[in-house]
């Protein structure tokens, strides 16, 4: 039974910033090699594929270990803290490896990188239920303050790199930033009066959540935000690069507007997480991918113009594109009982960058065909789904459970 004390402003306002910057620090991971991937094509003499292989590696441990996770249950039957612990162990130590090999051994690069995936796949989730422990009125703002943390960690070896460090100096110090990230989650915070009992394992739990509606639902809206994320994320730097060329300028501003750009999404994911608790969840949701679409079809239009133009458009994308992500965590634990939160939660994200490796290579397969003016529009298609799934979230029963009763 969930416990009925609830923890004071000043021990949840504490658990919020200590895991909130666990979780920063942790995925720095995630770009750690596609952040230096220009230095890496150069020096391992990297085929396109091999360079995006780096990329899709890393999906695809994560896909792996997420869905591995939640078969077995295992977010709901350890502590939550100790997975991330262990997992951010796992992917510090894989991730460090690489500055060890070169082009010659590039298979053994990219198995550390499904590695250093899978181990993330017991960083980001189990970091969600953490926070869901702590907070029940007032959740969707504060997984929205970790989605955003995470998204600062995501965009850091941008900015480790716009610093004029090496590749062996990018890759070091997000393995460094991860250590220091589970030194916070195993000694700064501790387990929040709503974290859910360990339970046994059952076969059934996935069968459970996956026939709840209400679940289905908010995991198809999250679909939709994840066909458009991570292909934004893992393609920006390139696509300023060729707009900036086509227009006769330089790019040696481009590692830092990626960051800049990916970063500001860190202010969407909080400010998104406080609308919601307040004016609905499906409602934020909603907004924000109609937001992020548009954008992403109005990249044409600022291809091999001034540079502050197209920077301009894509800090707004960058603003709205991470927003609702968090939302769709949110109604993930709102719609699933609470024994069953963490698989909920880790099975939805599994599914979500699944679907990832479709949008992360076929970006530069279209940007290779028609060029990168042309390669972001699709993109806009999951954001499209994902409103058609929040307006029937929306209108069904389940729309009680979420945010109070606002929907």
């Amino acid at each position: 039974m969930e416990p009925t004390d609830r923890p004071s402003k000043t021990r949840q306002q504490r658990a919020l910033f200590a895991v909130a910057v666990a979780e920063l620090l942790a995925l720095t991971l995630w770009f750690s090699a596609s952040a230096v991937a220009p230095q890496l094509d150069e020096l391992w003499s990297l085929s396109t594929s091999q360079s995006v292989g780096l990329t899709l590696a890393v999906q695809i441990g994560f896909v792996i270990g997420a869905l591995g996770l939640a078969i077995l249950g295992i977010p709901d039957r350890f502590n939550s803290r100790r997975i991330f612990v262990v997992s951010g162990l796992i992917g510090a130590l894989a991730n460090a490896l690489l500055i060890g090999l070169d082009g010659d051994v590039f298979v053994f690069a990219l198995g550390l990188r499904v590695l250093t995936g899978a181990a993330l796949a017991g960083v980001y989730p189990s970091g969600l239920k953490v926070m869901a422990g702590w907070f029940k009125s007032g959740r969707g703002m504060a997984l929205g303050v970790l989605v955003g943390a995470l998204t600062v960690g995501s965009a850091g070896p941008h900015l480790i790199r716009g610093l004029g460090f090496d590749w062996r100096g990018v890759v070091l110090g997000a393995s460094a930033l991860t250590l220091a990230g589970v030194a916070i989650m195993a000694w700064g915070v501790s387990d929040g009066p709503h974290e859910t009992a360990t339970g046994r394992f059952s076969f059934g739990m996935v069968t459970r959540i996956v026939r709840n509606r209400g679940w289905r639902l908010s995991t198809y809206g999250y679909l939709g935000h994840m066909w458009e994320l991570y292909a934004m994320w893992t393609w920006t730097a390139s696509f300023l690069s060729a707009s900036a060329l086509a227009a006769g300028s330089g790019d040696g501003w481009v590692p830092v507007a990626t960051f800049s750009i990916i970063g500001i999404g860190g202010v969407g994911a909080w400010l998104a997480g406080v609308a919601a608790d307040r004016r609905g969840r499906t409602l934020v949701a909603g907004t924000s991918m109609a937001v992020s679409g548009t954008c992403a079809l109005l990249t044409p239009l600022v291809f091999a113009v001034a540079p502050s133009v197209t920077v301009v458009l894509f800090l707004v994308w960058g603003l709205a594109v991470v927003a609702d992500s968090a939302q769709f965590s949110t109604m993930a634990t709102e719609t699933s009982s609470e024994a069953e939160r963490g698989t909920a939660l880790t099975l939805q994200t599994a599914l979500g960058f699944l679907l990832t490796l479709v949008t992360i290579r076929g970006v530069p397969v279209l940007a290779d065909a028609w060029g990168w003016q042309w390669a972001f529009p699709i993109l806009a298609v999951g954001p499209l789904l994902g409103i058609v799934a929040m307006v029937a979230l929306k209108r069904s029963p389940h729309a009680v459970q979420l945010a109070g009763g606002a929907g």
